[in-house]
């Protein structure tokens, strides 16, 4: 049975990996500033600013990483670096969650996995020097995984736009940024089948169809039970459509395994969600 470390899995998508993902592997988590995993057994303190993982890695002997990490910057290139060091020395397999914000300078069409990175913002700069060191891992030990905007039932995103509506302060939309989407069910089903199958390199994890920001959030906004309609605050980064999507062409899954945008939304709203396996 492999042994898994989530680092990060007190976050969103961590949380909703380590649900995933226990039931099936031997998995660990590490949480910073929520005691409420302080009494959990499989949960491991780990504050990126002050602790190694040199000394939780060698503790736990995880045959697979996932780095759900958050958090500063110059923090986490450390522990990467460490991270990394690991996988080598133990022959095992790191997994990074990286984000469609590496592409966030290119205007005109979407992104594909073998893609030139290339980005405007911090954010995204980031990401793509994360990306590097990771890619200069040896074969078969790495994967990068890059996640458009995420939703569900729970998502930080979509508790945002409930309490913008609740007490109509304007919630910022983006007419003009075609997007793909995703949802943490979505995600954690397909880094399952990534992991039983020993995948390797980049994955585009994203909905197969494309939707503009503001019609998106429009859908989501008109199946939320309120009386109350939402306030938008419209900004326009470009004048022209701004594509911010990733979408796979060489490392594709299983068509079960592909999901639409329409579906995204059905599974943020609680609703039609496909069959668990």
């Amino acid at each position: 049975m492999k042994r898994i470390l989530i680092v990060g899995g007190s976050g969103f998508l961590g949380r909703a990996l380590y649900k995933e993902l226990h039931p099936y592997f031997d998995v660990y988590g590490t949480y910073c500033t929520q005691e409420s995993y302080a009494t959990n057994k499989r949960y491991f303190e780990y504050d990126i600013r002050e602790d190694s993982p040199t000394e939780l890695l060698g503790f736990i002997q995880p045959d697979v990483i996932i780095s759900a990490l958050r958090g500063d910057a110059d923090a986490q290139f450390i522990a990467h670096d460490m991270m990394i060091d690991y996988v080598v020395k133990k022959n095992a397999r790191l997994i990074f969650l990286s984000a469609a914000n590496v592409f966030d300078s290119f205007r005109h069409y979407p992104s594909y996995e073998h893609d030139k990175t290339f980005s405007e913002s911090a954010y995204g700069k980031f990401k793509i020097n994360l990306e590097n060191k990771v890619m200069r891992m040896p074969p078969f030990s790495w994967t990068v995984a890059r996640l458009p905007m995420v939703f569900g039932t729970g998502t930080p995103r979509l508790l945002e736009l409930k309490t913008a509506i609740a007490q109509q302060t304007p919630y910022e939309i983006f007419p003009n940024s075609v997007i793909n989407v995703t949802a943490d069910y979505f995600v954690t089903q397909q880094l399952h089948y990534i992991i039983n199958r020993d995948l390797w390199g980049i994955f585009h994890l994203g909905s197969t169809d494309l939707i503009h920001h503001d019609e998106f959030i429009a859908q989501l906004a008109a199946g939320l039970p309120s009386v109350k309609k939402p306030v938008y605050k419209h900004v326009f980064a470009s004048n022209i459509d701004r594509y911010i999507a990733v979408l796979p062409k060489y490392n594709t899954l299983p068509k079960h395994l592909r999901y639409t945008a329409e579906q995204v939304l059905q599974n943020t709203l609680g609703s039609t969600l496909p069959n668990k396996r």
